[in-house]
């Protein structure tokens, strides 16, 4: 699953094992979930795994990504890694450096432009298992990183949230977003376009434009996707997904 961000960051170091720094927000085992990255990015090629911590409810500092040749941000409470984030310009640095971008859990949920950090009530309705909410209560959409082309939820089929982001999707106007399994990576590429890998799928939400049920665009991928009417007000959503090597339909 690392192979891809790995071999794309030693495109950019070039000669000799690239520098991968690793931002875990430290709820107080900050070493111990660096130690287990730097152990697994370790077994899947030739690399420098660089500790970035930032204690829980404080900025990151991006002095040190001057000196990185990819930039990993880890698991742990989404709220948390977006507020560190915040207004510090990680996501303009990562962009015009050219380094590439790898997040797992709430890494990947604040790579999106509007980031889905957590939440399980929509208006007061569950949408999701409350385990799942990452210590809030309604859904909220906050700023993140603009990395990818569309919003993004994580833990798809095992925590349910595929339903909290069908309710966020019209909620929040959000335009496309993915909801991706477990053990699944999505790959987006310099075009805008992600492509599918691993053995989980992920789950296509697109907000519709018009009454006539076509999600306002072309689908692709298995065609096995089901659509669905938001609450009362709202727009729809179609929701399609796609498995290892496939395409999204679009960015």
């Amino acid at each position: 699953m690392h192979g891809p961000f790995l071999r794309a960051a030693s495109a950019v170091r070039g000669v000799g094992a690239p520098r991968v720094g690793c931002v875990v927000v430290d709820e107080g085992d900050g070493g111990e979930q660096f130690a287990r990255w730097d152990a697994v990015l370790r077994s899947v090629g030739d690399c420098e795994p660089v500790p970035l911590l930032v204690p829980l409810g404080e900025r990151f500092d991006v002095g040190p990504l001057r000196d990185l040749d990819g930039l990993l941000v880890c698991g742990g409470l989404t709220p948390a890694y977006q507020e560190s984030f915040a207004g510090v310009g990680i996501g303009a640095w990562v962009r015009e450096s050219g380094i590439p971008y790898a997040g797992f859990s709430a890494g990947a949920a604040v790579a999106a432009r509007r980031a889905v950090v957590g939440g399980w009530l929509d208006g007061g309705t569950p949408v999701c298992p409350e385990d799942s909410a990452e210590d809030l209560g309604e859904i909220e959409v906050r700023d993140g990183l603009g990395l990818v082309p569309f919003a993004v939820d994580v833990h798809a089929a095992q925590w349910g949230t595929l339903a909290r982001l069908t309710a966020a999707v019209p909620r929040f106007g959000l335009a496309h977003a993915v909801a991706v399994d477990e053990n699944t990576l999505l790959e987006v590429g310099p075009d805008g376009r992600a492509r599918v890998a691993g053995l989980g799928r992920a789950h296509s939400v697109r907000l519709l434009t018009n009454g006539n049920g076509d999600g306002n665009g072309n689908s692709s991928g298995n065609g096995n996707g089901n659509e669905s009417e938001g609450g009362s007000g709202r727009a729809g959503v179609l929701v399609r997904s796609f498995s290892a090597g496939e395409f999204l339909d679009g960015p």
